[in-house]
């Protein structure tokens, strides 16, 4: 070490970034291991579990000084065995250690230093940026996942996360969504989506000004990637329009959208505190009639005309599942046809109901049933205690009490 390699460490500092004091601290202590070593080889009798290495690298000059310390095993109370220092003596540094073991020791240091604060820099740029959306290049393409160059980094898109329609194919451009950052043993993992629903808001965002600026709002987005979704939006400024705003002139923003999407259908609705009124609007293009909600079960009874029922439910249900989606809300689909007759049949069920049929008094209400009650009444008493105690049991517990 001398003062040409501090003067270019003070030049990492700037250029990279990384603490001085941080690579000071691990040079020193790679130079302790590697000094150890090296004196254990001068010294084959010494038992390496019997000394220990300090240095010190001064942090103007550059020197290094280097003590041998003399350590003891020591028990604490917890039954775990540490080292401890005895004594230390400053040893001499000799040219052999430094011109060649030295110097390559702090190479190695060095560039470890370097690629752990490239990865350091790299996860902090990418940790506050789960919910956004990168652009990266495809650059291969395995049976479990797709890797995504962004740059400094590759993403991973599991299959889970891939549309299956999607084609991948090496060197295209790519936006995704990015679902989770994490540290890993290479160096930050970045994994995105192209399935998740918040792909389809952010790019929303950046097609429409109104909705970076908070003018119109994304209240809920339902989609089944590849095939259709739907967005409802709202203004948060009188006069603007939050469906026209997401759709553009002639269709422009949400075709850039469509294009990225790889020709998803996106169907774009205004969103509606009232729940009637928002399922209806989830359910469009369909035309609904009449919409009775019970906010108790969360469920929706939509009645459309007959022609618009085919519509409303969708291909092999896919409109009626996106609209519960997006809703919340479980949506039961009837025709006018079908729920008139439903209404017929209730009506007339309740008309044939017969009326309740009245109970005829007791046999023997003359002079014979009043001896009949009074055998009755006798052998209630001949019952005991028992009896009584049976009938209090059926009776209600205020009345048992009484």
């Amino acid at each position: 070490m001398n003062a040409e390699m501090i003067a270019a460490l003070r030049e990492l500092e700037r250029e990279k970034g990384i603490a001085f004091e941080t690579i000071l601290a691990g040079l020193e202590e790679a130079m302790a291991s590697a000094y150890k070593s090296w004196w254990k080889q001068q010294h084959p009798d010494l038992d390496e579990e019997s000394f220990g290495v300090r240095a010190l690298i001064d942090p103007e000059s550059g020197d290094l000084r280097v003590w041998v310390q003399e350590l003891t095993e020591k028990e604490d109370e917890e039954g775990e065995v540490t080292s401890e220092v005895v004594s230390e003596k400053e040893v001499e540094v000799t040219d052999e250690f430094k011109g060649r073991i030295g110097a390559q020791t702090a190479k190695q240091v060095i560039f470890q230093k370097l690629r752990d604060a490239e990865r350091e820099m790299t996860y902090e740029e990418f940790a506050g940026r789960e919910g956004d959306i990168v652009t990266g290049i495809v650059q291969q393409q395995e049976r479990r996942y797709t890797l995504l160059d962004l740059g400094k980094v590759e993403a991973l898109l599991p299959q889970a996360e891939q549309v299956p329609s999607e084609p991948y194919r090496h060197g295209e451009r790519l936006k995704a969504y990015i679902t989770e950052v994490r540290r890993g043993t290479k160096g930050p993992q970045i994994v995105v989506s192209r399935s998740h629903p918040g792909l389809l808001k952010k790019l929303f965002e950046l097609e429409v000004p109104e909705i970076e600026e908070g003018i119109v709002e994304i209240k809920a987005v339902a989609r089944e990637p590849g095939h259709r979704s739907k967005i409802a939006v709202v203004s948060n400024e009188p006069g603007v329009d939050p469906v026209g705003a997401c759709v553009g002139p002639k269709g422009s923003r949400v075709r850039m959208v469509v294009n990225e999407l790889r020709g998803e259908k996106i169907d774009v609705m205004p969103w509606s505190a009232n729940p009637g009124e928002f399922v209806a609007n989830a359910l469009q293009p369909a035309k609904v009639k009449e919409v009775r909600t019970d906010p108790d079960t969360q469920t929706a009874l939509v009645i459309v005309p007959d022609y618009q029922l085919s519509l409303a439910i969708g291909k092999e249900g896919q409109n009626a599942r996106l609209a519960a989606r997006l809703t919340g809300w479980r949506i039961d689909i009837k025709s006018e046809t079908q729920f008139g007759e439903e209404q017929r049949v209730t009506a007339a069920a309740a008309s044939s109901t017969p009326p309740p049929v009245e109970e005829e008094a007791p046999a023997g209400t003359g002079e014979e049933g009043t001896e009949g009650a009074l055998d009755a009444a006798s052998a209630s008493e001949d019952a005991g205690p028992e009896g009584a105690t049976a009938r209090a049991s059926d009776a209600p517990e205020g009345a048992a009490q009484e």
